[in-house]
């Protein structure tokens, strides 16, 4: 099987001068693709020498464990020991051994901790885990949020703080970096962490580290927010369409970007006989109905909206 791919290597041919070098797996050869020759024969094949048919088979004939991650306190590379009953072949562990099986499980939890910083960053990481999970963010956000985290502990930025408002403060910088951002309100439900304490110790960290983070813009939540309150595509549009001429007429200056996207959501879903109460979208936004009747006026007025009903 031929590779038509150019060689990595930058090599070229020694006969024609031709940098056309392609691979053939089946001889173990490397050839000119122009002139023919042959310029290297017999190299190792360095890829399994197995096959895979999916993506299961693929991941249970391979030989190396799992990709490392910041998620884990020692990135992933220990030996992890599965809490499930059962062996490598799948067979359930008879019922003599499993207090043998037990207590090798608690000993490897125990000895994966060697001192008070790992412990530390155990705990934190499993926290962040757990926000992650009620957030529903993805895995790279939460990536990103392990690394800050771990920044500040290496800065020692953590000490006179609680781990729980740093953590939620990473999680919060790393929404805003990935540029799907959620609100502090969101942050704080999901860890039953104080509002103005993590936004203290997100400021502290963007100060500390040099995050250098944008504001965010009312086009960051729109997506979300209609997705949360069951609008489609045409929704979603019309009010990024809002948004746009909000900012462009400078009626959004100086305003909450949560508020601004709320209330151009409610003006959209009047508009397509879609219509959400101000109470349904204030729930989602985590913005007052008040906030979003005063921007709900405001752009109305400005950009020349007839004003509509007001929903209950």
């Amino acid at each position: 099987m031929l590779n038509s791919n150019q060689d990595p290597n930058g090599k070229k041919c020694q006969e024609c001068g031709s940098s056309h070098i392609v691979r053939d797996y089946e001889r173990g050869e490397l050839i000119c693709n122009d002139c023919g020759i042959v310029l290297e024969d017999s190299f190792i094949d360095q890829g399994p020498e197995w096959r895979s048919f999916d993506s299961d088979q693929d991941e249970r004939r391979a030989r190396t464990g799992s990709p490392m991650t910041f998620l884990s306190h020692d990135k992933g590379l220990a030996t992890e020991i599965s809490w499930s009953n059962k062996d490598y072949y799948g067979k359930r562990i008879p019922h003599k051994n499993r207090a043998q099986i037990y207590r090798v499980r608690k000993w490897h939890q125990r000895i994966r901790v060697s001192n008070a910083a790992e412990r530390n960053l155990s705990l934190a990481l499993q926290l962040l885990n757990d926000v992650g999970v009620k957030l529903g963010i993805a895995k790279d956000i939460k990536e990103t949020a392990a690394l800050i985290y771990r920044k500040a502990v290496e800065k020692n930025l953590i000490r006179g703080r609680s781990i729980e408002s740093i953590v939620c403060a990473a999680v919060y910088a790393a929404c805003r970096k990935i540029n799907l951002p959620r609100t502090l309100d969101e942050i704080s439900k999901a860890s039953d962490v104080n509002k103005k304490k993590i936004g203290k110790a997100y400021r502290h960290l963007a100060k500390e580290l040099e995050l250098n983070l944008k504001p965010t813009t009312p086009y960051s939540y729109v997506a979300q927010f209609c997705n949360k309150l069951d609008l489609d595509k045409q929704a979603i549009v019309l009010s990024e369409d809002i948004v746009r001429k909000s900012i462009e007429t400078g009626i959004s200056s100086g305003k909450g970007p949560t508020g601004v996207a709320a209330a151009s959501i409610y003006i959209a879903s009047v508009i397509l006989k879609k219509p959400k109460t101000q109470k349904e979208v204030a729930r989602v936004s985590g913005v007052t109905e008040v906030t979003i009747r005063n921007r709900y006026k405001e752009i109305s007025k400005i950009l020349g909206i007839k004003e509509l009903e007001e929903q209950a």
